[in-house]
């Protein structure tokens, strides 16, 4: 299978407008996404970009970026589109939708994600990572998939998403990392649904999927990685990032 990673990416945040272009350390942020992608090895990277000014930083770093229109509805919406401009002959059959606002998500979690779709003949498949903070617990801003894991616990199936605490009960709570792998005619077939109820409840968007009996496998990985929404979420990239290259130049 022909892997391809899509980057969705628009100025108009309403939490921290011109995200994909915030300073992380001398590097716009959408670069740094961009460059984590590369290092995966899955595929070609493609930016599917709302505004010409991100193309053209994603150019500039040697990237392809494709505009899309900046009306579109979803990260979904926009990657199907840049995907269908780009590759028309359906060339590559899974599509990676890698979220433009995790600038240090590691590659290897970009290849496990891809591997879980492939070896679970589901429709789309994401990743979690143990919640090590109880605080979480009842944060609404932190997605906790409910999944019927396997017996070594490393991998299972989505039965739910939902911002509250869940499941009810002793045991570990997970966190939705917001990456996707899909199989390129579920990823056709996801767009041209309609926003379902429960998606419109929790305003997650997975949701859909699992209301129209898609099949959502989960991967479990060790790490949530940063996630800017906010400034003060971008505040601490950029002390983690520029902490963690000033180690390396040591």
């Amino acid at each position: 299978m022909q892997s391809i990673i899509v980057i969705p990416a628009r100025l108009a945040s309403t939490r921290l407008p011109n995200k994909p272009l915030a300073d992380i350390a001398g590097v716009p942020m959408i670069v740094r996404v961009w460059h984590r992608a590369k290092a995966s090895g899955v595929g070609p990277v493609l930016v599917a970009a709302a505004e010409s000014e991100i193309a053209a930083t994603i150019e500039r770093a040697g990237g392809v970026a494709v505009l899309t229109d900046p009306a579109l509805a979803s990260g979904s919406d926009r990657i199907f589109h840049a995907l269908q401009a780009y590759d028309g002959d359906g060339r590559f059959d899974v599509v990676v939708n890698l979220q433009g606002d995790l600038p240090d998500i590691d590659p290897h979690d970009i290849r496990r994600v891809v591997e879980t779709l492939v070896s679970s003949g589901a429709d789309i498949a994401t990743l979690a990572a143990p919640i090590d903070d109880p605080a979480d617990y009842d944060n609404p801003n932190v997605v906790k998939p409910v999944v019927a894991w396997d017996s070594g616990g490393q991998s299972g199936r989505a039965l739910y998403f939902t911002r509250a605490r869940a499941p009810a009960g002793e045991g570990v709570l997970f966190h939705h990392v917001g990456i996707y792998a899909y199989r390129r005619d579920a990823l056709a077939r996801f767009v041209g649904l309609a926003p379902s109820p429960l998606e419109r409840r929790e305003k997650l968007e997975q949701l859909r999927a699992l209301e129209a009996g898609m099949t959502i496998a989960v991967a479990r990985v060790e790490r949530v990685p940063l996630s800017v929404d906010t400034p003060e979420d971008l505040a601490r990239a950029r002390a983690a990032l520029a902490e963690a290259e000033g180690q390396q130049h040591r």
